[in-house]
């Protein structure tokens, strides 16, 4: 399969590329922050309540729509909003079933380090009844139906904010990237939407696996120019990836020592990247020295 890349390069504006980050940041973090503990804590809102989850999600996106129409004014030539079906058509199919594959490494790590054999009693019960391979049917169906709500997050960080964080530092840029989008969820800690036993532990645990993840959306950004690629990708960690592996394994594993085995799981995946120099790519959004693929049509 050939490997298009994508011109990560960005377009030339008069406005300071540092002034562009600083406000959406600003934007992405204090409102979505503000909202969360004030709709939890003030307003009763439960975790898993739409009302509070939605505009939490949304505030990169609108943070980098802001940016780019009123700050520094580049416009969304390099936003990756084309479906482009076609010619993204593999990476689609990888962000799709990617996941369902993750869910199989990662079992096979909790096997290798002790943990047993996967409970399916666990995933009998997430069905209800019906048959396994209709559940995982109707859970490759709801990636689709779900993947614009994931664009709410990755128009923020994926899109707008990892290119512009360290141009040309590809393992910078993605570490910074991952850094941040942790420390964006953090408050999700404190309002019940996950809990840690210890939770500075759980914070750091939580952050490895975000930067981890960024890896690969960056990968998938980078080599198809599509951010619904990615925003699938990420429909597919939250609703296959973390989700089945719960129901199998959560039964005989913590919070945090399930995170460490779905991260095992992806630090394999980095790493064959990484190792491969599928991160990399030269001037111009062109191959790297040795690299496979050719420029991608815009």
């Amino acid at each position: 399969m050939t490997s298009p890349i994508f011109n990560d390069s960005l377009p030339r504006t008069g406005a300071a590329p540092g002034r562009g980050v600083a406000v959406f940041l600003a934007i992405a973090f204090v409102p979505a922050w503000a909202w969360l503990l004030t709709g939890h804590f003030l307003l009763g809102l439960s975790a898993l309540n739409p009302l509070l989850q939605l505009p939490f999600a949304f505030a990169p996106a609108v943070a980098a729509i802001i940016v780019r129409r009123r700050v520094t004014g580049e416009g969304f030539a390099d936003a990756g909003l084309a479906l482009r079906l076609r010619e993204s058509r593999p990476w689609y199919l990888i962000a799709w079933a990617g996941p369902f594959a993750l869910v199989a490494a990662a079992v096979l790590v909790a096997v290798a380090t002790g943990v047993e054999a996967p409970s399916f009693a666990e995933f009998d019960a997430l069905a209800s009844g019906v048959p396994g391979w209709i559940t995982l049917l109707i859970l490759a169906l709801a990636l689709l139906l779900l993947t614009p709500l994931y664009g709410g997050e990755e128009l923020g960080w994926t899109g707008y904010l990892r290119p512009r964080l360290f141009p040309g530092r590809t393992h910078l840029s993605i570490l910074a990237t991952g850094l941040i989008w942790a420390v964006w969820h953090f408050p999700l800690a404190f309002v019940g939407y996950i809990e840690f036993g210890n939770v500075a532990f759980g914070l750091v645990s939580w952050t490895v696996s975000f930067i981890l993840q960024e890896y690969i959306l960056a990968w998938l950004w980078m080599r198809s120019g599509n951010i619904w690629v990615v925003s699938l990708a990420h429909c597919g960690n939250n609703m296959v990836f973390s989700l089945l592996t719960a129901h199998l394994l959560e039964s005989r594993t913590n919070t945090v020592q399930l995170m460490w085995i779905t991260s095992v799981a992806l630090a394999a995946v980095v790493v064959w990247l990484a190792a491969t120099g599928r991160l990399e790519a030269g001037p111009a959004g062109q191959p790297a020295a040795g690299g496979r693929g050719r420029p991608a049509r815009r």
